[in-house]
């Protein structure tokens, strides 16, 4: 478990000053350029033929400003690539294209193959980005945790809340979704992840058993789960600096995606000019070469940006109390027990207890027993003598437990312990009721 003492949550201030010395080098004018090029050419050919209602959906889409979001702007990426790809499959091209029946058609049947090579490699350059980034926070949320039982719940629901997930996925496509359907179902879990993330801050949904009950979890990582997508915090700070190339990334895939459906629906009677597939051409090389180059920085500038700072830096030091300990004195020859109650099987005792030293060492005998309704007792833990001691037991049986601090053997100290216990029952993802199923914020790429 990393050490988070004298750390604070980074602020969008002290982010900003990181920001500062990292600086993206602008895009170049001919994602602009082409950008407006490609529109341009999508428009000359709904001159003569109107748009449908699907495409006037479309074109409504494209007309609107990007998401305001990096991670929502990273899948719209993914969805409207996927979208190309998709209609750049011969499978999808025109009937008179499929043909190949034009001289010029053979080399232009060579060409799309080229782009949808160059989008799908851009396609996986953007899952990569996503899976890794998501990956460094949530692995450097473990770091801070204490590296235990704890931790391997959180492993263990991540795990299973992602098995949902993708199983969800895959039963939306084995019904035929679309890619639309696909890419709404993939942001809406995106926001339960920010929802989960945010909820093991405050101790709330699937969470609350977790981390209501936790011995040793750090403030600073409950506030940091909690803060770091506020409104006005410091991903805030994150989007103005590197949102706007984003956003023209983005607004540039939607509108060769735009381009290719319009043109590929007139096909028949408006032929692709050589010219025109010049320019479409010339789109998908600046735009995949510009994504990348945008995905390369972005994933240092993230791998090295601080989640946590030195208090001091922002002026915030001050000591933290921990109310939720409880002292007490055992007098030499004497025992102090409490008794918890567990409710289900496979709950976990947790406790953390250390002796308040004084000139000399001393230690504390320590045990855990089981006392069965009739009072008869069985040894789960044998007693060992500690100085101070944090660790958990995985309940076999329901009922009472007995956690014993043992002093019999002093004949003249007396020993002063501080010491913390918890039940935590077993995590389980909770079911949501229909009503709840539409509701719904780390931005994890």
């Amino acid at each position: 478990m990393a050490s988070t003492e004298g750390l604070v949550p980074i602020t969008r201030a002290f982010l900003a000053s990181y920001y500062d010395k990292h600086p993206f080098t602008p895009l170049s004018a001919d994602v602009t350029r082409l950008s407006s090029q490609i529109r341009s050419l999508a428009n000359d050919f709904l001159t003569q033929h109107p748009p449908t209602q699907g495409e006037a959906v479309l074109i409504e889409e494209a007309d609107r400003l990007p998401p305001h979001k990096i991670d929502e702007n990273m899948w719209k990426n993914r969805e409207y690539i996927e979208e190309t790809i998709f209609l750049l499959e011969s499978s999808n091209w025109p009937e008179v294209l499929k043909q190949q029946s034009a001289p010029d058609s053979v080399e232009f049947a060579l060409t799309f193959g080229q782009l949808k090579d160059k989008l799908y490699n851009a396609l996986k350059a953007v899952e990569s980005f996503q899976i890794k980034n998501a990956e460094h926070v949530f692995y450097t949320v473990m770091t801070y945790l204490p590296q235990d039982f704890r931790g391997t719940l959180l492993r263990q629901q991540r795990e299973r809340s992602e098995r949902n997930k993708q199983a969800e996925v895959d039963t939306l496509v084995n019904s035929g979704g679309s890619i639309c359907d696909r890419y709404a179902l993939l942001w809406k879990q995106q926001m339960d992840r920010r929802r989960q993330l945010a909820q093991l801050g405050s101790a709330t949904g699937v969470y609350k058993t977790l981390v209501k009950y936790l011995v040793g979890v750090p403030q600073v990582l409950l506030d940091f789960t909690r803060q770091i997508n506020d409104d006005d915090g410091p991903m805030e700070e994150q989007r103005q600096r590197y949102g706007p190339p984003l956003y023209s990334l983005t607004s540039m895939i939607l509108s060769v995606r735009l381009f290719l459906s319009i043109s590929w629906a007139r096909y028949d009677t408006k032929k692709l000019k050589r010219e025109q597939i010049a320019i479409l051409e010339q789109a998908v090389d600046v735009y995949t070469t510009e994504l990348k180059r945008f995905l390369t920085f972005i994933s240092e500038v993230f791998a090295n940006a601080p989640f946590f700072i030195s208090a001091e830096v922002v002026g915030a030091l001050e000591a933290r109390k921990n109310d939720d300990y409880k002292e007490i004195n055992i007098p030499a020859g004497k025992t102090y027990e409490v008794l918890l109650s567990v409710d289900v099987v496979n709950s976990y005792i947790a406790w953390d207890f250390s002796l308040v030293q004084g000139k000399i060492n001393m230690d504390i005998g320590f045990s855990l027993e089981f006392v069965s309704p009739t009072g008869e007792k069985t040894l789960m833990l044998p007693s060992r003598r500690y100085e101070s001691d944090q660790g958990n037991f995985c309940t076999l049986m329901a009922g009472s437990y007995k956690l014993i601090w043992d002093n019999t053997y002093s004949t003249f100290f007396k020993k002063v312990i501080r010491y913390k216990i918890d039940c935590i029952p077993p995590v389980t993802e909770p079911v949501q009721s229909d009503s709840n199923k539409n509701e719904g914020e780390v931005e994890t790429g």
